[in-house]
């Protein structure tokens, strides 16, 4: 980034640095008023009622544990996809399910291996992430800095080299990180940059929690404190703040996906900020995408209960092994003949009728590559978990 670039509105200066120079922003908040239309609060308004609604049928809902943790785990994928992963549930769900067949011997280590992809580590790092955020938040900690170096440790754990640009993994970047040619704020200025962040969030802000996260998330991201994961890092503090603030009941709200689809204005809008201090370009992006990602995970959420109760009425009361399998399968989308006996404890053969019946009805589907061991998914829960947006 070059002096030319920057405009007088823009909300930062660059630092010599050697032969080049460094951005750093400005602390938070703007300098200047935010000039928020009608428009802005009518998408502020859909963001807090979308986000309510959410909220409402997580508490209402008698919903078991694991369709919460799909919708997080989509929030996991899209959020490693936008880094270049490539996963899917089916990936994950095998690998949990390998590892119970794996406590009885079905599992071999050359299925264990190829299951264990880089990929597939980087998105169970982001669920863990975020629960344990959770976890701290409810045990009433607060999101200080030793919180995002422990976050930040827990994504980039296990991941193989290839995929970590850095040696300092729980602690902020000791060497310089280029953006393209934009250099974020180096080493020294980091730490001071970070407390004044942490400090705004802590006391409270200036604006409605929504456009304070907002901010947020931009100042974060142009900060760029670590070495690397800094963009999963971000991604996964808005659910956290979101979750601090009461707006969420769950971290079932998978934000990311709305970022994955609008990467190109996700950037510009980002470079609109630091260039020339566009500020309501970029909080009315990030609102709508809040507004629509609640929106998209109240559809879903409510799709999967009336899936579920359309089992039930059609398969619950009856002691059949195809009808317990069938109620059961949002509590355990994923199985094997294996799963299916220690679960109801009955032998091979009828584990495998009920399950073939299953798939004659539609309802189970075999998941190809799955070998020796033949593995089969709930099809139509995993038609709502993967279908594209359908409310944008």
């Amino acid at each position: 980034m070059q002096e030319t670039e920057l405009e007088d509105s823009a909300p930062g200066t660059l630092v010599s640095y050697g032969r080049q120079s460094y951005y750093k922003p400005d602390p938070l908040p703007p300098s200047r008023s935010l000039d928020l239309d009608a428009s802005f609060y009518e998408t502020l308004a859909d963001a807090t009622f979308w986000l309510g609604q959410l909220s409402g049928i997580s508490r209402e809902l008698d919903f078991p544990p694991v369709l919460y943790t799909s919708l997080l785990r989509k929030e996991a994928m899209e959020s490693a996809e936008i880094e270049g992963a490539d996963v899917d549930y089916n990936a994950l769900y095998g690998l949990e399910t390998r590892t119970l067949d794996d406590a009885t011997g079905e599992s071999t280590a050359d299925e264990r291996a190829l299951a264990d992809t880089k990929d597939t580590q980087e998105v169970l790092n982001y669920e863990a992430a975020i629960l344990d955020g959770i976890d701290a938040l409810d045990d009433d900690a607060e999101i200080t800095v030793e919180l995002l170096h422990q976050l930040h440790e827990t994504l980039l754990t296990g991941v193989p080299d290839a995929r970590v640009d850095t040696d300092t993994i729980g602690a902020y970047k000791t060497i310089p990180n280029h953006l393209g040619d934009f250099l974020p704020p180096v080493p020294g200025a980091v730490g001071g940059l970070m407390d004044a962040l942490i400090t705004y969030y802590r006391t409270g802000g200036r604006y409605h929690p929504l456009v304070d996260i907002g901010l947020f998330h931009y100042q974060f991201e142009t900060i760029h404190p670590y070495g690397d994961g800094n963009g999963r890092l971000g991604r996964l503090l808005i659910t956290l703040q979101l979750y601090d603030h009461g707006y969420l009941e769950r971290p079932n709200l998978y934000l990311s996906e709305y970022f994955n689809r609008n990467k190109a204005m996700y950037v510009d809008r980002m470079n609109a900020v630091r260039t020339r201090g566009d500020w309501e370009a970029w909080l009315s992006f990030f609102v709508r995408g809040i507004a629509r990602q609640a929106h998209e995970s109240v559809k879903r959420t409510l799709a999967l209960d009336d899936l579920r109760r359309t089992y039930e009425e059609e398969y619950g009361g009856v002691a059949y092994t195809k009808h317990r399998l069938a109620c059961t399968l949002f509590e355990q989308p994923y199985l094997t003949t294996k799963t299916v006996m220690q679960r109801f404890d009955v032998e091979q053969s009828t584990a495998y009728r009920a399950i073939t019946a299953l798939e004659d009805a539609g309802v189970l589907e075999e998941v190809p590559g799955g070998g020796r061991r033949q593995e089969y998914r709930a099809r139509e829960i995993f038609d709502i978990l993967e279908q594209p947006p359908q409310t944008y």
